[in-house]
């Protein structure tokens, strides 16, 4: 991303970054262009951290909010995980961007649980912290959570499995995320639910981290377990591009139905090319952009966010259903992750 520092805030900036920068979690910067890295007592400075600075749904998640601090004349401070899991970097990370003089933090928690003391104390002094993506346990930790409503994603796709399966008996697989993860249980229980199924219709379930050799060696183990299967579910895009490919491995790829979660641009891809029958597309650029906007609001006037706000999902197939709502990989590709 460009960075177009001004002299007045050099200082100021050098000091914040290297303070984040300590924990060799991910860069901090600002937004460029007018406003949005003055010093002044007016600029409202917002931190953004994240489970890791890799992996391309958060990548994109900082983009909505360098867009956003840039036309809200905001400071914006990142900070990530090393990995994800990783809680104590997030804890220290948020210690850092207080004492830095955030006046808001957006997070995507890792330990949904353990962050909770760390957030308590920030909101004690004043920060507003809002969730993205994933909520804390219990919600009420933070004052908002804007957020895909992950359940709904998984009704969408199980619906569309179950008309698409059109009567078929289903064998299932579902390759989900890792134990205790609130996202991917929400996924999960969501695809059953739509599809009007239970875990004991489930013919192999194993965890994948939502990584895409790992999604390739649950398969490959499913398919040893019950080599009938004939509909997976994946946590994500990566899980499913990894149980294609075992599925092809044993020419099983075109007699398999996969549907998935998330509706970034390769996943959106894959469903155009014909590897993932139909995903569940989220925004987390929205996500973002909202999240700042809110920071900026609480910081003028005082409002704060408060509750849940769904920031949208949309089926996205080429290979639409009867009663089910959907939109082609044509719009999914123009709105990828937007």
């Amino acid at each position: 991303m460009s960075r177009t520092p001004r002299l007045p805030s050099t200082l100021l900036r050098v000091a914040a970054c290297t303070s984040v920068a300590a924990l060799a979690l991910t860069a901090c910067g600002s937004g460029s262009g007018s406003g949005s890295t003055s010093s002044g007592s007016g600029t409202v400075k917002v931190g953004l951290i994240t489970k890791t600075d890799t992996n391309p749904f958060f990548v994109k998640m900082k983009e909505g909010a360098e867009k956003a601090a840039k036309e809200n004349g905001a400071q914006l401070m990142t900070a990530a995980g090393k990995f994800d899991g990783d809680n104590a970097g997030q804890v220290t990370a948020i210690e850092n961007m207080v004492a830095a003089g955030v006046k808001g933090i957006l997070i995507t928690p890792s330990d949904s649980k353990a962050i909770v003391p760390a957030i308590a104390k920030a909101k004690a002094k004043g920060v507003l912290v809002i969730a993205l993506d994933t909520p804390t346990e219990p919600e009420s930790a933070v004052d908002a959570l804007f957020a895909t409503d992950n359940l709904k994603a998984g009704e969408l796709i199980g619906e569309y499995a179950k008309a698409a399966m059109k009567g078929k008996s289903a064998k299932i697989a579902t390759l989900d995320l890792a134990p205790g993860v609130s996202v991917g249980v929400q996924r999960h229980n969501g695809f059953l639910k739509g599809f009007g199924a239970a875990e004991k219709d489930v013919a192999c379930a194993q965890d994948t981290g939502g990584d895409q050799a790992k999604g390739q060696t649950a398969m490959e183990n499913c398919l040893q377990k019950e080599p009938g299967i004939n509909l997976v579910y994946t946590i994500n895009e990566p899980a499913a591009l990894g149980a294609y490919t075992a599925l092809k491995a044993k020419g099983r790829e075109k007699d398999v139905l996969i549907v998935s979660v998330d509706g970034g641009c390769t996943g959106t891809q894959a469903v155009k090319d014909g590897k993932i029958a139909a995903t569940s597309q989220q925004y987390p650029l929205k996500m973002a952009a909202q999240g700042v906007k809110a920071v900026v609001t609480y910081a003028k006037d005082g409002k704060k966010a408060s509750g849940y706000t769904d920031t949208g999902v949309t089926l996205i197939t080429d290979k639409a259903q009867t009663g089910v709502t959907s939109k082609d990989t044509a719009f999914g590709l123009e709105n990828c992750w937007g």
